[in-house]
């Protein structure tokens, strides 16, 4: 991997990991079109390391007080009863399944996950899904010519049964295609949360399981030789620096925003997918050109 793929990469990485359209995704399909060597899973995990440092960083104080308070309970019942101490132990709770899954089906998203094919569908699917959720959310917070505006839940709201199934929603990101915040705020929107509430508790929990994907990869990468160490690191970097940025960007965004522009854009870019690799310009199970 050359420098400059690593600086298009990282930026990739960065600019796509919080928005849902999967950046997996866009990491597969920039080096496809580019005629670039696939980065492979292990740069995507590795990445993804520099941009959950920018949602430890964004996000700083309610990580603290999260943490803070989750040790306090250890010892104290009476602080077990904080919501910031049952928000430590429900994302716990939500990374159970990602975790779960992703060491059962390693080789399958290191491998057939990555077709071209299957992420074209997961785009277009998942972005009918996540349309579909926002119609819903928008329905209940503008109300109707003979319905009132639906009080939707906030993260006060939130125990274990939707921690698990928020979980499970981010888990179907394992898929190339699907997206992590995608899955999880859609999941949330259908559950009746807020907009916010769902995004914020989707970076939360996004943590656990993107640091230890990482450091999983790092460990198994060292002296390895598979990994391009120097331009993978500095991808991760440039993904830290723009992963910042959008967070700020994507929490603005979501207070009064549908999500109807990334919907169509996904479903506009899986056609596109499958029809050039109907045509054969794109090989779906490497990033090479096929032309």
């Amino acid at each position: 991997m050359s420098w400059f793929e690593s600086l298009v990469l990282g930026l990739v990485q960065g600019l796509t990991e919080f928005l849902p359209v999967s950046s997996s995704a866009h990491l597969r399909l920039t080096a496809a079109f580019s005629g670039w060597e696939d980065p492979g899973a292990a740069f995507t995990a590795i990445t993804q390391i520099g941009t959950e440092a920018a949602v430890l960083i964004y996000f700083r104080k309610d990580i603290g007080r999260i943490i803070s308070a989750w040790f306090r309970s250890l010892f104290d019942r009476t602080v077990r009863r904080d919501h910031d101490a049952q928000m430590g132990w429900l994302v716990i709770v939500g990374s159970i399944p990602i975790g779960l899954l992703g060491v059962t089906l390693k080789d399958q998203i290191e491998g057939p996950f990555r077709d071209l094919r299957i992420t074209a569908t997961m785009l277009i699917v998942v972005g009918v899904v996540i349309g579909i959720a926002d119609r819903l959310a928008a329905r209940d917070e503008q109300g109707g010519r003979h319905r009132a505006p639906k009080q939707r839940k906030t993260l006060e709201n939130l125990g274990v049964r939707d921690g698990l199934i928020f979980g499970l929603c981010q888990a179907c990101a394992l898929i190339p295609g699907v997206s992590r915040s995608g899955a999880t705020i859609s999941g949330g929107l259908f559950m009746g949360y807020r907009r916010e509430s769902a995004a914020r508790y989707s970076f939360l929990l996004a943590i656990p399981a993107v640091l230890a994907s990482g450091v999983f990869e790092v460990k198994d990468s060292l002296g390895g030789g598979e990994v391009a160490w120097g331009p993978t690191l500095f991808a991760t970097v440039i993904a830290f620096a723009s992963g910042y940025a959008v967070i700020a960007w994507f929490m603005k965004w979501i207070s009064s925003k549908s999500f109807m522009p990334f919907v169509w854009y996904r479903i506009a870019l899986g056609v596109v997918i499958i029809a050039l690799v109907a045509a054969g310009v794109l090989s779906p199970h490497a990033a090479e050109s096929a032309s």
